[in-house]
């Protein structure tokens, strides 16, 4: 028989019941509680597993957040695990990191949802999208929403078994050579800005340019390009965008809270005893919740350096830009939704989500922060 609430409650506050059997009878089983089913048998069998990522070896935070995750499995696995970690370019080209561990040339692979979008196009909403899920709402919706279940479902298709590895937080909106004053100044505007977004600009009267990170600093240099999103004050100001670009915009509407990813051969995975599972799974919830500390700590670090700055000028969009660029994205978003059967699935579970959660937001954090600006 089913627990009830009232049972639940009585029997935690008398002792009659233990607090792990009373919250599987009430909440129900997760894949992450049947990870660890049954006396784990350690059969003294190590696993030697390879690592691809989409970062350039120790990027800063995404590449460090890696080492952190494979030594963390290392440890506490025994040393029953052992994961070499690859940086892009290392053992195979950055963007063919999905497919090596689709293959099995590697166990184990980091990236983002949206740089699959040719392979499962659904994968974006994973990520984030223009006018998206923030990186509260996100990993709300992924563990405790129903959003995990849709993308392990995705994956399973392709082989692998999907893990939240970190969150940017709210974007920057990018560099820009020239003053945005309204709508009409992204008229014949060349921005570096990927997926999604780019169509949103392209509504705009502007143009996307596709560049690689390495590029960008050299496009705005030259010309190439009128601006760059890239992702926060942090790497912003490694990759010396200040030196080149006069305006530094806000809010970066077209990632506010991007998610990142680890990504397992799912042989691999099923291959592992059970214990083992449950390690990998909660070593990466720690680096998904140390890998958005991180950033937000970094990013307020650096802001400060740029705020400091006389040649940089930090400006908000126009609220008639935002406006805009929100109908828009909608729009843009909604039609992406309609092309595909599983991304409709996923969209639709997004939207009632939000549904709710932006009316508990709107009485909480919403009034939060209305109420403790703290900004000088």
């Amino acid at each position: 028989m089913p627990l009830s609430r009232k049972d639940f409650f009585k029997g935690l506050a008398v002792g009659t019941i233990a607090a792990p059997v009373a919250i599987r009878g009430l909440m129900g089983e997760t894949r992450a509680q049947s990870d660890q089913e049954g006396p784990a048998i350690h059969n003294g069998k190590r696993y030697e597993w390879k690592m691809v990522t989409t970062w350039p070896p120790n990027f800063p935070i995404l590449g460090e957040g890696c080492l952190k995750l494979a030594e963390m499995i290392r440890v506490m696995s025994g040393g029953r695990i052992d994961i070499t970690v690859y940086g892009g370019g290392e053992l195979v080209p950055a963007l063919e990191a999905f497919d090596a561990v689709r293959s099995g040339a590697a166990q184990m692979g980091s990236g983002a949802g949206y740089y699959w979008a040719g392979k499962a196009p659904a994968a974006q909403f994973f990520a984030s999208y223009p006018y998206g899920f923030n990186a509260q709402q996100l990993n709300s919706w992924l563990l405790a929403g129903g959003g995990m279940a849709l993308w392990e479902e995705l994956y399973a298709g392709l082989g692998l078994v999907p893990f939240i590895g970190g969150n940017t937080g709210v974007q920057m909106g990018g560099w820009f050579n020239r003053s945005i004053d309204s709508v009409a100044d992204f008229q014949g505007l060349k921005m570096r800005i990927p997926g999604l977004a780019g169509s949103v600009l392209e509504r705009l009267g502007g143009s996307p340019v596709l560049l690689a990170g390495g590029e960008i600093y050299t496009g705005l240099e030259r010309g190439i390009i009128d601006a760059s999103e890239w992702v926060g004050p942090y790497h912003d100001y490694l990759m010396g965008f200040h030196e080149i670009a006069k305006y530094y915009y806000y809010p970066g509407w077209h990632e506010w809270g991007t998610a990142f990813e680890f990504f397992v051969n799912k042989e691999a995975y099923d291959a592992l005893p059970q214990d083992l599972r449950a390690i990998v799974r909660y070593a990466t919830d720690h680096i998904n919740a140390w890998t958005l500390a991180s950033f937000e700590t970094q990013n307020a670090i650096h802001l400060e350096k740029i705020r400091a700055m006389d040649t940089v000028t930090i400006r908000p969009f126009p609220t008639e830009v935002l406006e805009r660029v929100r109908r828009e994205s909608e729009a843009v978003v909604e039609e992406f939704a309609a092309s595909d059967p599983f991304a409709r699935r996923v969209y639709d579970s997004i939207l009632d989500y939000r549904r709710k959660a932006d009316v508990w937001a709107g009485l909480t954090e919403a009034v939060y922060y209305a109420n403790t600006n703290r900004v000088g």
